[in-house]
């Protein structure tokens, strides 16, 4: 079987929805080619700097910086306006409640994807187009949760940032946090996590309809929405 060499629009895809899957380096596939040879070029430089002095900051530096030069460009999908639902009462007077797309579950609640058991996350990523056709899954995940418990499987996004700081997309510590200094008046005793790369029909017409009345039967009042 012939090898086809794999062209540079490839390479930088590949960090998103791809086979180099990275979060950190997802930016890529939005970069002009002449953009990316300029990154890799620089963070080559900055890297053999790096090596001679010990100083890594530069390198840091470097990718913070060409991420905040693509994420700061508008956005593909604009929308004028979006329903609006003031709340009856402050924050501070409310019970607040978690949902997030991050696709958490607790250890030894395995929500068991197409009914895999232990699915890994390359073999989530690699079914990524199964999971957007699904219904989505909601996991229950207590708030008393410690994050040593928690656990996440995504088919779209690299998990190693979830996973080494669960706050990164469940902010589980810091709704606690807010609520000992009294910004919010009470938390819901579950969050709520699915895997966001779904069937957004499905999710829109038919699951979250349904979410919304379990969420109002458990008395949340307000719901800290968190997209992945």
């Amino acid at each position: 079987m012939e090898n086809i060499p794999e062209t540079f629009e490839a390479f930088k895809k590949s960090f998103y929805y791809g086979s180099r899957s990275d979060m950190n380096f997802k930016f890529l596939a939005d970069l002009p080619d002449e953009e990316a040879s300029a990154f890799f070029r620089d963070l080559m430089w900055k890297m053999g700097d790096a090596l001679n002095d010990g100083d890594f900051s530069r390198v840091t530096e470097h990718i913070i910086q060409a991420q905040a030069r693509v994420y700061n460009q508008p956005g593909k999908f604009v929308y004028e306006d979006a329903p609006f639902s003031p709340l009856r009462a402050p924050l501070t007077q409310l019970r607040l409640g978690l949902m997030v797309s991050s696709g958490h579950f607790v250890e030894g609640d395995d929500p068991r994807p197409f009914g895999v058991e232990n699915m890994s996350q390359q073999e989530a990523e690699a079914r990524i187009m199964d999971f957007i056709k699904a219904e989505p899954q909601l996991s229950v995940i207590s708030m008393d949760t410690p994050a040593s418990k928690l656990r996440a499987r995504h088919g779209g996004y690299d998990v190693r940032g979830s996973q080494s700081d669960p706050n990164t997309n469940f902010p589980i510590d810091r709704l606690r946090e807010l609520q000992a200094e009294g910004m919010v008046g009470e938390l819901a005793a579950n969050a709520y996590s699915f895997v966001g790369a779904t069937s957004q029909l499905k999710l829109r017409n038919q699951t979250a309809p349904a979410w919304l009345e379990k969420f109002k039967s458990e008395g949340i009042e307000a719901l800290l929405l968190v997209p992945v």
